[in-house]
C-alpha cells in the first residue's frame, strides 16, 4: 500500500517530456539509372587505349605450322604429322601451352554430345570419334635443336594442356611435334563432313588439327569447350601444308598452291592463268569433263600430294574430290574460284559471280581483301568459313546461293582480318559480317530499302515478339531457337539503324567503321575496343545505344501522347506532348500535318530524353496542326506503332 507522503512525492516529480516528433523521410536514394550514363568499360591501359586503338604496349602471341597429313578415303581416317612453331610475346612465362581438340567434340561422353540433340545442326548426327594424339613432343627450344623430348600431356574434352619441359620466359619461342589420326564424319556439325556422290566420296575438311589456344591480354588462355555452337578464337601464323589424297582427287585449300606442275593439267594451269586476268568466269574443268582421266596429269604413283601455302592467317582448311567441276576467274590479282559436284543445284553455274562480286564489293566500300584467293566450295555443308575458302550447300540455288556466298565470304573480314574471339562473342563476326552482307545485297540486285523493309524496322517484329536475348551473350548460352536473330540479325540492323538513322551520315559512319577494320586488322579486339573506336572516330557518346541494344533487350517505343495548343500576346504555340515509354531512348523524326495541307519535317536529337522519358515540343506553326506522326518512315524498330500518330478530333 502507498503511503501518503509517496504519493505526495510522486505528484511534485515534472511531467515526461512529450515524445519527439517522427523524424522526416528520407529522399530516395538511387544511383545513376539512366540510359545516358556512360558504359562501364575495362580500364584504358598501354594495352588497349581508351580510344579504342590497340595501345603501344599490345601484344598477341603466333603460332606458325607446318602440317603433312594423309586421307584414306577407304576408312575415311585422315592422319597427319604437324610442327608448330609458337612465338611468345607476352610478357609472361609459360609453363604449360593448351591446344583446341575439335574433334572430340564427336566422343560419346563429350560435353557438346551431351547438349546437343543427335540430330541437332551442330551434332554429329549419331557420328563416334575423335582424335587419337599418338605423341607431343618438343624439337626446338629458342631456336636451338634438342631433339625429340616427349611432353606430358592432359586431354581435357575438346581441349589439351601439354606441360613444357623447360619454363618458356618472353621473347621466346618453342617447336612442338605431334602425331594425330581422327575419322572424318559424314555431318560434322555443319562446318565440316563428307557426302558420297555418283562420282565418289566429296570432303570438306576444317577443324582438323589440333590448334593452339588463344593465350591473350584479356584473359591468358581461352580455354572454352568446343559445344557445338560457339566457333572459334585462333592465332595468326605462317602455314605450310601438305595433303596426299588419290590421284583422281582435285584438292583446294586455303592459300596459294606451290607444286601446280606435279598436280594440274597443262591445260587447267592456262586456264587458271586466264581466269585470274578474266572479270567473267573460266571453266577450269568443265562439266562435260569431269571424272576424265585427262583432267589429271599422267604417271605418277597412286596418290597426289598439294602443297599450300598460306601467311598471316589464323586457320587452314581444304576440301577434295575425284568429280568437282571448277571454274574461276579475276579481281585485282585475286583468284576467285569455285569447285562443284554436278549433281549441284544449277545456280551453281553463277557461284564464281556471286563471289568476285562479294570480293570486290567488300574491298572497295571496307577494306581492301588482302589473300591472293577465294574459294567457294559446293558440298554437304550449309555454310561454314575459313581463310580464304567457304563451304555453302550443294542444294543452294539462286538468290539462296547468292545470300550464303556472300555472307560465308564476308567472314574473311570478320573474324579472318579481324580477329574477334567467336566464342565469348559471336556478334563481332555473326553480327558485322550480316551487317556488311546487307549492302553486298543491295548492289547485286540494285535494290532499294523502301518504307518499313529496312532491317531495323524489320528488327521490331522480332522485339515485339520477344524473341530477343542479349548480343552479348557467348555463343553457347543463346538459345539455339534465337541464335540467328541476336548474334547475326539484331546487331546487323542496330549496325544499318546507327548508320542511317542516329547518326544519320553514312559517310561518318563508314570513315569510322573502316578505321576500325584498320586499327584492328589481324589482331584480337574486344567489344570495348570496338566501343571506343567507334566513339572515338565520331565524336559520339553512343553508351545509351551499346547498353540497350547490345547488353539488353531494352526496346523502342516512342509515342504521342497529345497536342494541345495556347495562346497569348506572341501568338498561338503548339505543344505536342512526346513520351519514351520503351527504355531505349531514340532520336524522334515528326511528320507534322497543318490545316492548309502542307507537312513539315522534323529531327529532335537523341538528348530530348536526357531529363526522362517526356519531353513537350513547342512550336509557331503558320496553321493549326491536325496531325502529328512520329517516325513517318518506319526506319526505326518502334514495337507499338499505334501510339506514333495523333489526329485532330
Amino acid at each position: 500500500m502507498l503511503t501518503l507522503a509517496l504519493v505526495l512525492a510522486a505528484l511534485q516529480q515534472p511531467a515526461a517530456p512529450p515524445p519527439p516528433p517522427p523524424a522526416p523521410a528520407l529522399p530516395p536514394q538511387v544511383g545513376d539509372t539512366s540510359p545516358f550514363r556512360r558504359l562501364a568499360l575495362p580500364s584504358p591501359t598501354l594495352l588497349r587505349e581508351g580510344s579504342g586503338r590497340a595501345g603501344p604496349r599490345y601484344w598477341q602471341q603466333r603460332a606458325d605450322y607446318t602440317i603433312r597429313a594423309s586421307l584414306d578415303t577407304a576408312t575415311h581416317v585422315i592422319t597427319g604429322r604437324e610442327t608448330i612453331r609458337y612465338s611468345n610475346n607476352s610478357p609472361d612465362t609459360l609453363t604449360y601451352l593448351w591446344l583446341q581438340l575439335d574433334q572430340n567434340i564427336y566422343r560419346a561422353n563429350s560435353r557438346g554430345a551431351a547438349l546437343n540433340p543427335t540430330d541437332a545442326r551442330f551434332a554429329g548426327q549419331g557420328f563416334e570419334g575423335g582424335y587419337t594424339i599418338e605423341y607431343v613432343r618438343a624439337l626446338q627450344r629458342f631456336g636451338q635443336a634438342i631433339g625429340r623430348a616427349p611432353l606430358a600431356t592432359t586431354v581435357n574434352g575438346t581441349v589439351m594442356r601439354a606441360e613444357l619441359d623447360r619454363p618458356l620466359p618472353p621473347g621466346q619461342n618453342v617447336t612442338l611435334e605431334l602425331a594425330y589420326r581422327f575419322e572424318v564424319p559424314e555431318h560434322g556439325s555443319d562446318r565440316m563432313g563428307r557426302e558420297r556422290f555418283p562420282g565418289g566420296w566429296l570432303y570438306e575438311i576444317a577443324q582438323w588439327y589440333p590448334r593452339l589456344a588463344v593465350y591473350d591480354d584479356v584473359r591468358g588462355w581461352n580455354t572454352e569447350q568446343y559445344l557445338g555452337q560457339g566457333e572459334f578464337y585462333l592465332e595468326y601464323g605462317d602455314f605450310d601444308v601438305t595433303i596426299t589424297v588419290p590421284r583422281s582427287f582435285v584438292v583446294a585449300a586455303t592459300g596459294t598452291l606451290l607444286n601446280p606442275l606435279e598436280v594440274l593439267t597443262p591445260t587447267e594451269r592456262a586456264r587458271l592463268a586466264q581466269a585470274l586476268k578474266s572479270d567473267t568466269t573460266v571453266a577450269v574443268i568443265a562439266k562435260t569433263e569431269v571424272g576424265q582421266a585427262f583432267t589429271r596429269p599422267v604417271g605418277g604413283t597412286p596418290t597426289r600430294t598439294w602443297h599450300y601455302s598460306a601467311k598471316s592467317v589464323r586457320d587452314v582448311a581444304w576440301a577434295a574430290a575425284p568429280n568437282f567441276i571448277w571454274d574461276a576467274s579475276g579481281y585485282n590479282g585475286v583468284l576467285i574460284q569455285s569447285l562443284y559436284p554436278p549433281e549441284a543445284n544449277a545456280g551453281w553455274a553463277r557461284s564464281t559471280e556471286y563471289a568476285r562480286h562479294s570480293i570486290k564489293h567488300y574491298s572497295e566500300k571496307w577494306f581492301r581483301y588482302p589473300y591472293p584467293t577465294a574459294i567457294n566450295v559446293a558440298g554437304p555443308v550449309g555454310g561454314m568459313e575459313y581463310p580464304m575458302i567457304v563451304f555453302c550447300g550443294h542444294r543452294a540455288g539462286d538468290r539462296g546461293l547468292f545470300g550464303v556466298t556472300t555472307h560465308e565470304l564476308g567472314h574473311q573480314w570478320f573474324p579472318m582480318v579481324v580477329g574477334s574471339n567467336e566464342r565469348l562473342y559471336p556478334w563481332m563476326d555473326e553480327g558485322f559480317n550480316s551487317f556488311i552482307n546487307i549492302y553486298s545485297g543491295l548492289a547485286f540486285y540494285h535494290d532499294t530499302v523502301g518504307p518499313g523493309r529496312s532491317p531495323a524496322a524489320q528488327w521490331a517484329r522480332a522485339a515485339a515478339a520477344g524473341r530477343d536475348q542479349p548480343p552479348i551473350l557467348a555463343a553457347d548460352r543463346v538459345n539455339p531457337a534465337l541464335l540467328g536473330n541476336v548474334e547475326y540479325f539484331k546487331p546487323a540492323a542496330g549496325l544499318y539503324l546507327l548508320r542511317h538513322h542516329i547518326i544519320d551520315d553514312t559517310t561518318r559512319f563508314d570513315r569510322a567503321f573502316r578505321e576500325y577494320i584498320r586499327r584492328w586488322a589481324y589482331k584480337h579486339p574486344t567489344p570495348a575496343d570496338f566501343f571506343r573506336s567507334m566513339e572515338d572516330a565520331l565524336g559520339e557518346d553512343l553508351s545509351w545505344f551499346w547498353r540497350g541494344w547490345f547488353y539488353r533487350t531494352d526496346v523502342i517505343d516512342l509515342a504521342v501522347d497529345s497536342v494541345r495548343v495556347r495562346q497569348d500576346s506572341t501568338g498561338t504555340t503548339t505543344r505536342i506532348f512526346l513520351a519514351s515509354p520503351g527504355a531505349l531512348p531514340m532520336p524522334v523524326d515528326l511528320r507534322v500535318t497543318l490545316a492548309n495541307g502542307s507537312t513539315e519535317d522534323v529531327r529532335l536529337p537523341v538528348e530530348i530524353w536526357w531529363l526522362g522519358n517526356h519531353y513537350v515540343y513547342e512550336r509557331k506553326f503558320a496553321a493549326d496542326v491536325v496531325k502529328v506522326e512520329i517516325d513517318p518512315g518506319q526506319n526505326f524498330p518502334d514495337v507499338r506503332r499505334e501510339n506514333n500518330v495523333w489526329t485532330k478530333p
